[in-house]
């Protein structure tokens, strides 16, 4: 689309506002929006982490289980994202923003999502090894989910870590093998229920 010369609106992170101001002025034009920020590691976690939730998002589609559980599937991995976010000490308000809900809601749903793309395929019963073997484009978002796990895993009481992060657990015990994608809507859909945003 960029190279198609539609519009895209992007966020730029630094932790110098000159740096940031000189990149907005050398990447903007009437059809790129550079946006900027100072919030560096929210732009990082928002970026890194809704390729997870769009391997998820796809093996809904892929299962066929309708609009409803993809918004709703969604709409609790942006609180994931969020929740990361905050345990690493970045703004609540950055992931309302390009680097959080518009990146997500862009990978999650776009027809040209890699990531939704492994979900979808996954979630019609492809085998996992036969579509990375396919793929001629990099799904970033399966070994950042081993890579989220293991850092999810070092933060305080990461014992409770599997109820606070249930999606990314999730993809990555159906990434691993362990689980399929029916087992692992419905252990989430059976996990026990709480307030929707609890301790954000």
């Amino acid at each position: 689309e960029i190279m198609q010369e539609l519009v895209t609106c992007v966020v730029v992170a630094s932790d110098s506002e000159v740096l940031a101001n000189e990149a907005h002025d050398l990447m903007s034009s009437h059809y790129f929006r550079v946006f900027t920020s100072g919030d560096v590691v929210g732009v990082e976690v928002g970026g890194a982490v809704k390729n997870v939730i769009a391997i998820a998002a796809g093996m809904c589609e892929g299962l066929g289980l309708g609009m409803n559980a993809a918004a709703a599937l969604v709409t609790r991995g942006l609180n994931e994202v969020q929740r990361l976010a905050l345990f690493l000490g970045a703004r609540s308000t950055t992931l309302t923003g390009l680097s959080g809900v518009g990146d997500t809601f862009g990978t999650c749903f776009g027809p040209l999502s890699r990531n939704r793309t492994l979900g979808v395929r996954l979630g019609k019963g492809e085998a996992l090894k036969d579509i990375l073997e396919s793929m001629v484009e990099v799904a970033e978002g399966y070994a950042t989910t081993f890579s989220l796990v293991q850092l999810i895993e070092k933060l305080p009481r990461a014992h409770k870590r599997e109820r606070t992060f249930p999606i990314i657990y999730a993809v990555k015990s159906i990434l691993d093998g362990t689980h399929t994608p029916q087992e692992g809507v419905r252990r989430l859909m059976n996990s026990k229920g709480r307030v929707e945003l609890w301790n954000l």
